[in-house]
């Protein structure tokens, strides 16, 4: 299966780790303490050029590169959607960012992850070389190519929500139990988490 081949299940079962399925897709990630996950929802029908997954990719990460620039000045989006640190010159760029994109109707979710106090041992443990990798990785190890941003989590959130603009919210009652439906009868289901 497409998780066998990403993810050591033998590892994640004597570590206790839960597998999940992630809407959008994409390779397998960790996460965990010190990994900062984010998510930015744009309306399509202010944004139609972001329908297209290249441009959308494009916008989101140059904008999240810009507003991290004063805490790392070397990132850079780097191959499909990652964000890095160093140098393209000596290729020693190290991802810290994985992001995935989702489009529903006149909807883009855009979500990924920022790691800046993570174990990184974790990776080389939990996940098998992926089958794709982007040209920049030069065949390296998870633990030569993953690295946390020099940052903390609020640094980070106040980067983020001053880069998009965001106000502090929370959720009604509602939707919380809305969501809470929603994981126990789906999203924590092995038919939906292991039916690739």
């Amino acid at each position: 299966s497409q998780t066998e081949q990403e993810v050591d299940v033998d590892a994640c079962k004597r570590l206790n780790v839960p597998i999940l399925r992630r809407v959008s897709g994409g390779a397998a990630i960790v996460a965990g303490v010190g990994c900062l996950m984010y998510a930015v929802v744009l309306d399509l029908d202010r944004r139609p050029e972001l329908r297209s997954v290249d441009r959308a990719h494009a916008f989101v990460l140059g904008r999240i590169a810009e507003a991290l620039r004063d805490i790392q000045p070397t990132i850079v989006p780097a191959g499909v959607s990652d964000l890095a640190y160093g140098s393209r010159a000596n290729a020693s760029l190290y991802k810290f960012s994985g992001n995935s994109v989702r489009l529903v109707r006149s909807r883009l979710l855009y979500h990924g992850t920022l790691l800046y106090d993570f174990d990184l041992e974790l990776i080389d443990r939990l996940l098998r070389t992926p089958p794709r990798q982007p040209s920049y990785r030069v065949d390296r190890s998870h633990r030569d190519f993953v690295d946390n941003i020099p940052s903390d989590a609020g640094t980070l959130c106040n980067a983020l929500a001053t880069a998009w603009d965001a106000k502090p919210t929370s959720l009604s009652s509602e939707l919380k139990a809305e969501v809470d439906r929603l994981v126990h009868e789906k999203y924590l289901l092995p038919t939906w988490n292991f039916a690739r």
